[in-house]
C-alpha cells in the first residue's frame, strides 16, 4: 500500500456546483500547475473531478487525444481508485491552460507515465473523501467502510449509500490529509480493456476534428507554397483565380499566397489557377546529392563525440576480426489520414485557436513572440487529431492560420490539401550510418564505433544499447543543413536507429558464429556485471522480453521452409522484442507471424495497449518496406499515394503480442513497438536469403525480390 498527503492548499472543493454534488480540483494532477492559487469556482479549478447527486463523475481531460487513448486511459486510472462505475464517468477536454496545468503535451509516450502517481493519488483521496462522509454520516470508523462500485458500505449495520447520495455531504468534509493507494493485485479497471471513450461518435461520424470547424463569418483557406524547398516567391498573378467561383481574397504572406473562399473545393480549384514565379540560388539538391554529401562529411570526425567509453583505436588495434556496414536512411513523411489544418480568429488584439495539435503551449507561445500578441490574449482548444505521429508537434500550419485572418480580417479554416501534405515537410530526417565493430580471439565484442550523419541535430542516440556493455565504445554524429525542413517522426530517431544497430548486431553475431539472440543477452549480461559507462537501461527486464519472444516464436528450432529474425529495442523507458516468421509459400517469401514481448510496466487499457503496439509494428513494418520520399532540386518526387507506396490492410500480417507482467510504474507505449520491427524483418530476410538490407525502403532490392515479385509482407 502507499501513503499520499495531501492539504487544503492543493486539494480545493466545492459543494456549490450547477447541479450540486461534489466537485474535486486538484492542483498536483497530472498536468497541472502545483502554484496556481485563487477562490475554488467552477472557472479556476486547475483540474477536477465532479461527482453529482446522480453519481455520474466528470474528469477533465488536459493531454490532447491523438489517437494513444489516453482520453480513456487517464480516467480509468482515476476510476480504479475512487472505485466506481466505469459506464458511469464521463470525460471532457481541457483547453490550454498554463496557470492550470503544466503538461498538455501528445507526444513522447509520456501521458500515461506522467500522469499515473496523480491520477491515482487524485481518485484514492475522493474515494476517502466520500468513505469519511459515510462515516460521519453514520457515526462509524471510516476505517470499517468499504467501497465497491461508487457505493460506500458499513457492513457490520448493512447501511450503504451511493457517492451521489454522499456528494453534497463531503463537500463540507475536511480533506483527509493521507490516503491509501490500491494495491495493483486489487485493480478491477486498470489492466482490462476499455473501449475508446469517442468510440462510437468516430465510427458514426459524429466525432469533430479540427477540420470539421465551422463559425459565423468563417472562411476556407487553401496556401500556394514553393515548390521546390529554398525557393522564394518573386511575383504572382492571381487574376484568373480571383473570378472563380466561391473566391473572396487572395493574399500574400511569408514567402506564400493564400486563397481564400467559400469551400475547400473552391479554393484549392482557384489554388490551381495562380501563375507564380519562384526562384532559388542555384544550390537546390537533389536525393544523389545527399548521399555523396554525407559520404564527404563522414570523412572526417566531429570535435567533440556523443558518447565515449575507453578507447576504440585500441579496441581496434587488438581485434581478432573487424566488421563493418553502412545503413541509410531516407526521407518519409508522415502521412496522417487528417492533413493538416487549423482554425484562427484574430480579433480584439488576440487571437481564437482551435484546432489539432500536439503541444498547445508551444502553439500559443508560438503564435505570441511571431505576431506579438499578448499569451493572454490567445486562447488554444485542441480538438481530437485523426493521426500525428509528430508532425503536429510543428505549429507551421496554425502560423499561416493566423497570419492568414489577421490579413483577410476574418475567422478562417486554413486546410491543406494531400499533396501539400506530403511535400510540405517536415519530413523523418534522411540520415548516413557507419557501424564498425571489433571482436576478439574469444569472439568478444571489444569495440564499437558509430559514425552518421544526417539533416537534423543528432542522428543518434548515444546511449543506446549496446552502450554500456562494450569496453571500447564511441558515437559520433554530424548535422547536415538543408533547407528541407525535418522534425520528429514517430518514435524520432529510435525508428530507425533501431534497424541499423539490430542489424549490425546480427551481422557481427553471424561473423562470430553466435546465435543473434544469445549474443545479446551476452552483452546484456555483461553490462550487469560490469557496466561500461552510463548504462541507461535495466538489463534484466531488457533480457526478460528477448527471451519472452524468442520463446514465443519457438527461436532454436528447425522448421524447414520458415525463417526467423530478431529485433530489440528499448525506447520512450521501455522494452520491446519482436521476431518476424518468413516462410517459403511456392516460392515466394510471406510473413507468417510478427511475435513481440514488450514490458511497459503496467498495462492501463489492455485493448487501448494492443492496439497501440500492433498499430505501431505494421506502420514500422509498411515504412520500412515502403516508405521513401526523394528529391529532385529540392522538389519532392511523390505528392500522393499514387506515388508514395503505403502498406495495405491484406499485406499486414498476423501479430502476437505479450505485455510482461509487473507492478512497475507504467511507462511509454504508443512508440516503443515500432523501432525494432525492421531490423527483426530485415533479419528474416537475410536467414532466407543469405542477402543484407541496408537501405530502406526494402522494396527496391531488386536483388531479393526480383524473383519474388508476388511477395506479399
Amino acid at each position: 500500500m502507499s501513503n499520499a498527503t495531501m492539504n487544503r492548499r492543493n486539494f480545493l472543493k466545492i459543494g456549490a456546483t450547477a447541479g450540486g454534488g461534489l466537485l474535486i480540483g486538484m492542483e498536483w494532477l497530472a498536468a497541472c500547475h502545483p502554484g496556481a492559487s485563487g477562490p475554488a469556482t467552477m472557472q479556476t479549478l486547475n483540474a477536477f473531478i465532479r461527482i453529482g447527486t446522480d453519481g455520474l463523475i466528470t474528469i477533465m481531460a488536459p493531454n490532447p487525444e491523438i489517437g494513444q487513448g489516453v482520453k480513456t486511459a487517464l480516467p480509468m486510472i482515476v476510476a480504479e481508485e475512487l472505485d466506481v462505475d466505469w459506464k458511469k464517468v464521463i470525460i471532457e477536454q481541457a483547453a490550454l491552460d498554463t496557470d492550470k496545468y503544466t503538461r498538455q503535451v501528445a507526444g513522447g509516450s509520456g501521458s500515461v507515465k506522467s500522469s499515473w502517481a496523480p491520477f491515482r493519488q487524485a481518485g484514492a483521496t475522493g474515494r476517502q473523501l466520500l468513505v469519511n462522509a459515510a462515516a460521519d454520516k453514520w457515526k462509524v470508523d471510516p476505517a470499517a467502510c468499504t467501497t465497491e462500485e461508487g457505493v460506500v458500505y458499513h457492513k457490520a449495520s448493512g447501511k450503504k449509500a451511493t457517492y451521489g447520495e454522499l456528494a453534497e455531504k463531503a463537500a463540507t468534509m475536511p480533506v483527509p490529509k493521507d490516503v491509501k493507494l490500491k494495491d495493483p493485485k486489487s485493480f478491477k479497471i486498470v489492466g482490462t480493456s476499455k473501449t475508446n471513450y469517442d468510440l462510437k461518435d468516430i465510427v458514426t461520424g459524429k466525432q469533430k476534428y479540427g477540420i470539421d470547424t465551422k463559425r459565423e463569418g468563417m472562411l476556407y483557406a487553401t496556401i500556394v507554397r514553393p515548390p521546390a524547398f529554398g525557393q522564394t516567391l518573386v511575383s504572382f498573378d492571381d487574376s484568373a483565380a480571383r473570378k472563380m467561383n466561391g473566391v473572396s481574397n487572395v493574399v500574400r504572406f511569408d514567402n506564400k499566397i493564400a486563397v481564400l473562399g467559400r469551400s475547400t473545393w473552391e479554393v484549392m480549384q482557384a489554388a490551381k489557377a495562380i501563375k507564380a514565379e519562384w526562384k532559388d540560388d542555384g544550390t537546390l539538391e537533389s536525393t544523389d546529392d545527399y548521399k555523396k554529401n554525407f559520404e564527404k562529411t563522414l570523412a572526417k570526425l566531429p570535435d567533440e563525440p556523443k558518447r565515449k567509453d575507453g578507447n576504440i583505436k585500441k579496441g581496434f588495434a587488438g581485434a581478432a576480426k573487424i566488421v563493418e556496414a553502412a545503413y541509410e536512411c531516407p526521407f518519409i513523411p508522415h502521412n496522417t489520414m487528417e492533413p493538416m489544418n487549423f482554425f484562427a480568429h484574430v480579433k480584439d488584439g488576440g487571437v481564437e485557436l482551435h484546432g489539432p495539435i500536439q503541444l498547445p503551449e508551444k502553439a500559443r507561445n508560438t503564435i505570441a513572440d511571431k505576431f506579438k500578441f499578448p499569451k493572454e490574449k490567445i486562447t488554444v482548444m485542441t480538438t481530437r487529431m485523426g493521426g500525428g505521429f509528430g508532425r503536429r508537434l510543428m505549429t507551421d500550419f496554425i502560423e499561416e492560420a493566423v497570419a492568414v485572418s489577421q490579413l483577410a480580417k476574418a475567422p478562417v479554416n486554413v486546410i491543406w490539401k494531400r499533396e501539400d501534405d506530403m511535400s510540405g515537410g517536415f519530413y523523418r530526417p534522411m540520415a548516413l550510418y557507419k557501424y564498425k565493430a571489433a571482436v576478439d580471439a574469444n569472439n568478444k565484442l571489444i569495440a564499437w564505433h558509430h559514425h552518421s550523419v544526417g539533416v537534423t541535430g543528432n542522428t543518434a542516440r548515444e546511449n543506446n544499447f549496446p552502450a554500456g556493455a562494450v569496453a571500447n565504445l564511441q558515437v559520433d554524429t554530424h548535422e547536415y543543413k538543408s533547407p528541407v525542413t525535418t522534425g520528429p517522426w514517430r518514435a524520432p530517431i529510435h525508428n530507425y536507429i533501431a534497424y541499423s544497430e539490430e542489424s549490425f548486431l546480427d551481422e557481427i553475431a553471424h561473423s562470430t558464429g553466435k546465435d543473434p539472440v544469445q549474443l545479446r543477452l551476452e552483452l546484456l549480461a555483461q553490462a550487469k556485471a560490469n557496466p561500461v559507462g552510463k548504462v541507461d537501461y535495466d538489463a534484466d527486464r531488457y533480457a526478460a522480453v528477448i527471451k519472452k519472444a524468442a520463446e514465443m516464436a519457438g527461436w532454436g528450432t528447425n522448421k524447414p521452409g520458415v525463417y526467423l529474425g530478431f529485433g530489440s529495442h528499448f525506447s520512450f523507458s521501455s522494452y520491446a522484442a519482436q521476431v518476424v516468421e518468413l516462410a517459403n509459400v511456392n516460392g515466394q517469401l510471406k510473413i507468417n507471424k510478427i511475435y513481440c514481448a514488450i514490458d511497459c510496466g503496467i498495462v492501463v487499457n489492455k485493448t487501448g495497449a494492443m492496439n497501440q503496439a500492433e498499430g505501431a509494428m505494421i506502420d514500422g513494418l509498411g515504412h520500412a518496406m515502403y516508405g521513401e520520399l526523394t528529391l529532385t532540386k529540392g522538389k519532392p518526387d511523390q505528392h500522393n499515394y499514387d506515388t508514395y507506396r503505403l502498406i495495405r490492410m491484406r499485406e499486414a500480417p498476423p501479430v502476437e503480442i505479450h505485455f510482461m507482467e509487473n507492478t512497475i510504474d507504467p511507462t511509454g507505449l504508443g512508440e516503443p513497438a515500432l523501432p525494432p520491427v525492421a531490423a527483426a524483418l530485415s533479419n528474416a530476410i537475410f536467414a532466407a536469403t543469405g542477402q543484407r538490407l541496408r537501405s530502406q525502403p526494402f522494396i527496391k532490392h531488386e536483388e531479393v525480390f526480383s524473383m519474388q515479385k508476388k511477395t506479399e509482407v
